[in-house]
């Protein structure tokens, strides 16, 4: 089987990702989705890399020539009853397995199947504010909850660029007893992710961009550096763009880090063949996941995963072309990043 071959039938393990509208919604929704930054109307969706990319590799799906007007997209969506529609381009992702991320707008969007569940540390810490005992409220419901993995979203709450030390129950209480209903501060979050370390639980972290709530030079994985060096739990760097090749440093200098380029590769469009190539620069293969982090709209499920496949191919194929791989090394290291690494990481 050549590489281009092997890339189109391996079947993905997408290590982090959200579910998909339960609603199809209407076009001004559609296309705000296609907008990771904005929380509202800022330009057309179609206007957007991400945009292009769907009329390329999605309108097919839909029986329409590549390129299709958006126009024409949005007409042939619409006529499409939205199960068979999501059916379509979840089908069309080969992905094997989801590892979802159940905390965002659980109300608003379906899980995909079959899959396993990682753990918002925020959201629990939230749930636990108005306990008596906020440090041991959360470590039981920690260690009752089934899932395969945490998460922080510190780069939302309060930057990675905190104190990671891990803080006492007595400081945490303090915080709790202070915080809102929000939580924001950094000895609440820090102490989160210290409890889902010392119970061997991998740990997610958002990096790198993300819409606008989030100041995107605190989200710099290299802030992360004291945590890395203080647990030793797989750290799953998420996302990552633009600190790419920051996040693949620190992947090849500590041997509990790995990361993706997920969000990115769907919303660089065309030029997610350029990301890819630099994700795969420094870092060892064995430290890189798949992830498209589709959320809302079912076309990003599949688009994050035809874009990899794509990418990869064209940057795996050039070293073979050049002499510089073998194809079984390209095959090996495809096999490695669209699902082994994964299956390892996570015990799946």
């Amino acid at each position: 089987m050549t590489l281009d071959e092997h890339l189109r039938a391996v079947r993905l393990v997408d290590h982090h990702v959200h579910g998909w509208f339960t609603e199809p919604g209407d076009r001004a929704s559609f296309e705000e989705a296609l907008n990771e930054g904005s929380t509202g109307p800022v330009s057309s969706g179609f206007d957007l890399p991400v945009g292009v990319a769907v009329r390329r590799w999605c309108a097919p799906l839909l029986g329409l020539p590549t390129h299709a007007s958006a126009d024409e997209y949005w007409a042939a969506r619409s006529a499409t009853p939205y199960d068979d529609l999501v059916a379509t381009f979840l089908g069309a992702a080969g992905v094997e397995h989801w590892i979802v991320d159940t905390g965002l707008t659980p109300d608003l969007v379906t899980d995909p199947s079959p899959r396993s569940e990682v753990l918002r540390l925020e959201l629990l810490m939230e749930q636990v504010l108005g306990e008596p005992d906020v440090p041991g409220a959360f470590r039981e419901r920690l260690a009752a909850a089934d899932v395969v993995a945490t998460k922080t979203i510190a780069a939302y709450r309060c930057g990675l660029d905190i104190d990671w030390s891990r803080p006492d129950d007595a400081a945490v209480a303090a915080a709790a007893s202070a915080s809102g209903a929000r939580v924001t501060d950094p000895v609440l979050v820090a102490f989160g992710v210290h409890e889902a370390a010392e119970r061997g639980l991998p740990v997610q972290v958002h990096t790198g961009l993300g819409d606008r709530d989030l100041d995107l030079h605190r989200a710099d994985p290299l802030h992360l550096l004291p945590l890395i060096r203080a647990v030793e739990v797989p750290i799953l760097l998420l996302h990552c763009y633009p600190f790419h090749r920051s996040a693949g440093y620190l992947a090849q200098a500590f041997d509990h880090v790995s990361f993706d380029v997920g969000l990115a590769v769907n919303h660089l469009g065309a030029r997610s063949v350029e990301l890819v190539g630099e994700a795969m620069e420094l870092a060892p293969f064995a430290k890189q996941l798949y992830s498209s982090d589709a959320y809302g709209l079912p076309e990003l499920h599949y688009l994050g995963a035809q874009l990899w496949r794509r990418a990869m191919g064209a940057v795996l194929g050039e070293w073979v072309r050049r002499g510089d791989w073998s194809e079984d090394d390209a095959i090996r290291v495809v096999d490695l990043v669209a699902a082994g690494n994964a299956r390892r990481i996570y015990g799946l």
